[in-house]
């Protein structure tokens, strides 16, 4: 048995042992505690200075360099469309909803304006999520996710490679709270994430969820925006509509929680369906003056070549967030792209479509043969021809394939049509379809207002003003006219004997052009009345006069610039000539003869503002202002009492309006220019290929095809107030023009009548 002694020193043993183990233990704590420390300062301190690779620079972080879209901004401050490879523009915190920041906050980060980039609660509750296996949430802010976006972590990293990158993000995060504010903070995540449906940044989702501006939202909308970011496939409305109300709802439940909304609201909010009415995915082929913006697009890559940074980097319209302020109104857009509508869809094709029913071979005015080289034509200029070519494949094989069907989605005047056809079906199909284009100018600027390149750009990508050149037909009359009058030989009163007039060709052969009608023939009759009617015959006696030579040099101090072959038949309009060359040239009569070559954009500045480069007018004095007022007046006669007359008949125009029709050979080309003191407006119409036409005059000619387009836009343009378009007359030169313009007396009587005459045309 042990004595007292003994059990005494075995215990004092036993308690010296278990403070030194004691000791022992807090020893090898506190040293791997300090080694921890240790370690992480260092390696904060070694991803600081870039010891485990690259950090975002302070210049970096002062200008993020996230991929921006380009926007093509209207004269009255509206944004037509984007360039971009995101779809993705910045906003500033002012133009933020107060609810989508408070919706944000709530579901993200609710701690986010009392941590400094990383929230130590949320992050020690992720670490002791890991230690047990219970997870309760993310422990990153915003400040961090806005990191993450900015240097994207790259894929297929390792684990110890993301546990690094989780780090260096760290290290980001508290650079952007050094540099920015929160608000700043706040903007530049809603400008960075993806909201999914090509939606890249706030205002772009805003667009195309709701089409608003983030300043608008309401809660429920703010509310879907916030959570959607989460995984924007999963609560997409579109193809998940339950897992988005879900998820929108619990974002409302969390501002609730958070006393950002009452729970009244919160109730009432979550009974409210998300509504997609608004919709609408933004891409190239949507929204307005889409053949503007393709054009553009041409155009501005080719300065971005020769225009460089201050790094000497060229500029990229897909990537640098560039502003293209341009001089198209849009409200002028939309009443050009309705009146084209509303012509062709309602009117025109309908027509055009009964007048061919039950005719074998419609569309076409040509025999079965030539339609069938027509349409391999057809197949060899496609982009499916071009593909299978290039990927090797025989050209039997591709002619099989084109006659294989296959499921596509069409056009139609109702809205697109799924089915099921061939793709030589399609083409065909297709070719059935009438196009117009119009383009409005500002008369003593040169803006272009309005463009429109055909009925939809979806479908039918060919632009029919800057792109195609067509036969103009008695639109080129006011040339040789202009030339006419400015010489001084001849005033809008000088008769001339209505007779068939020859010219001699280099072959030996006579060219003696004839008009449809007999009004008048073999009587004296004025310039005015000629060109009021598109006489032919008058056209053909200027040419004898003035020669093909002297009318192509007036064209080109006009602005035409496409080839002209010095011809007599130019007198008639045989050559091809763009709209937009029209429409400019049309123009330098009513800025009194002074051409000013269409412009598109004033200017262009860069994402933050500055600008880059301003766009000025090119003028060329192309003729006297007298000669300019002249052909006005003489211009003035084709609505009064010529092939312009039904603006005054049927569509009720009483105001000083000059026009001029025209119409090509076997009908193919309507055009009409009409021109006001304020406004220059060209209108074409006609199928894209050239053997589809209406078989008659009647239904073909200009007046029919082209000139409702025009009238259509401008009753839009005078009932709208807020753009200030002049219905008064004409300026008169500063020199006095002692000529008389109302030469005609039957003319008078003819009104005293209320008799109207409406001649065709034919070249």
């Amino acid at each position: 048995m042990e004595n007292k002694g003994t059990k005494k020193t075995k215990k004092t043993k036993k308690t010296n042992n278990t403070k030194q183990g004691i000791r022992w233990y807090l020893v090898v704590i506190w040293s791997l505690f300090a080694i921890g420390v240790t370690c992480g300062f260092g390696l904060f301190y070694g991803i600081s200075h870039e010891w485990f690779g690259d950090m975002p620079t302070f210049e970096e972080l002062e200008n993020p360099s996230t991929n921006l879209a380009s926007e093509i901004i209207s004269a009255d401050g509206k944004i037509l469309g984007t360039y971009y490879i995101e779809n993705r523009s910045n906003v500033s915190y002012s133009e933020l909803s107060p609810h989508l920041v408070n919706a944000l906050i709530a579901i993200e980060d609710i701690r986010f304006y009392e941590h400094s980039g990383i929230d130590q609660k949320a992050l020690l509750r992720v670490i002791f999520g890991l230690a047990t296996g219970n997870k309760k949430g993310g422990g990153s802010t915003l400040t961090q996710q806005l990191a993450k976006n900015l240097f994207p972590r790259g894929e297929n990293l390792s684990k110890p490679q993301l546990v690094l990158r989780k780090f260096q993000e760290w290290v980001t995060a508290t650079k952007l709270e050094y540099n920015y504010s929160k608000d700043e903070i706040i903007a530049m995540y809603l400008n960075t994430v993806f909201y999914g449906h090509n939606a890249y940044g706030i205002k772009k989702a805003s667009e195309t969820f709701f089409n608003l501006e983030p300043k608008d939202l309401n809660i429920e909308q703010s509310a879907f925006l916030a959570g959607v970011v989460n995984a924007p496939s999963r609560f997409s409305p579109i193809r998940n509509p339950k897992n988005a109300l879900h998820r929108r709802n619990l974002v409302i439940s969390q501002m609730a929680n958070y006393g950002f909304i009452t729970q009244q609201e919160c109730d009432s909010i979550k009974q409210i369906p998300i509504d997609m009415s608004n919709f609408g995915i933004l891409d190239h082929n949507s929204g307005q003056a889409t053949y503007l913006r393709e054009y553009l697009r041409q155009e501005l890559t080719e300065w971005a070549k020769t225009s460089k940074k201050a790094d000497g980097t060229p500029y990229n319209i897909y990537k640098d967030g560039l502003r293209i302020y341009t001089t198209i109104d849009s409200r002028m857009q939309q009443y050009a792209e309705e009146a084209v509508k509303e012509h062709l869809s309602l009117d025109l094709q309908p027509t055009f479509n009964k007048h061919w029913k039950g005719y074998e071979n419609a569309p076409f005015s040509l025999e079965e043969d030539e339609i069938e080289s027509l349409m391999e034509l057809s197949m060899k200029r496609s982009e499916r021809y071009r593909k299978m070519r290039n990927a090797g494949i025989s050209l039997d094989s591709i002619k099989a394939n084109f006659n294989v069907p296959a499921k596509m989605t069409v056009f139609s005047w109702n809205g697109p049509i799924d089915t099921v056809m061939t793709p030589m079906d399609s083409m065909r199909y297709y070719k059935s379809f009438l196009q117009s284009s119009l383009m409005s100018v500002e008369t003593n600027t040169g803006h272009v207002k309005a463009y429109v390149g055909g009925i939809d750009y979806r479908f039918f990508k060919y632009d029919h003003v800057t792109q195609a050149r067509r036969q103009v037909g008695s639109t080129f009359k006011p040339f040789l006219y202009s030339l006419a009058m400015q010489e001084g030989e001849y005033t809008p009163c000088t008769t001339v004997p209505n007779i068939s007039y020859s010219i001699e060709m280099p072959d030996g052969k006579f060219w003696e052009p004839r008009d449809a009608g007999k009004t008048k023939f073999g009587e004296e009759v004025t310039l005015k009345w000629a060109l009021a009617h598109s006489n032919n015959r008058i056209s053909t006696y200027l040419m004898k006069r003035f020669g093909p030579e002297a009318v192509i040099q007036m064209a080109r101090r006009m602005g035409v610039t496409s080839p002209i072959d010095a011809v007599p038949a130019i007198c008639l309009g045989v050559c091809d000539i763009s709209l937009h060359e029209m429409v400019g040239a049309m123009s330098t009569f009513a800025n009194k003869g002074v051409y000013i070559k269409p412009m598109f954009i004033t200017k262009i500045e860069d994402k933050n503002g500055n600008v880059i480069e301003y766009f000025e007018t090119e003028k060329v004095e192309a003729m006297d202002d007298v000669t300019a007022y002249k052909m006005i007046e003489l211009m003035k006669g084709v609505v009064q009492s010529g092939t312009g007359v039904r603006l005054k008949y049927k569509y009720g125009f009483r105001n000083p309006i000059a026009g001029k029709t025209g119409t090509t050979q076997n009908h193919s080309d309507g055009w009409f220019m009409g021109i006001t003191p304020d406004l220059t407006t060209g209108i074409w119409t006609g199928a894209e290929d050239r053997s589809v036409h209406f078989r008659t005059i009647a239904l073909g000619q200009g007046s029919n095809m082209a000139l409702p387009v025009w009238a259509l836009y401008m009753q839009k343009v005078y009932a709208d107030s807020t753009l200030n378009i002049s219905k008064g007359d004409f300026e008169k030169p500063l020199s006095d023009v002692a000529l008389e313009f109302d030469c005609e007396l039957y003319e008078q009587e003819q009104s005293q009548k209320n008799t109207i005459v409406e001649e065709e045309e034919e070249f």
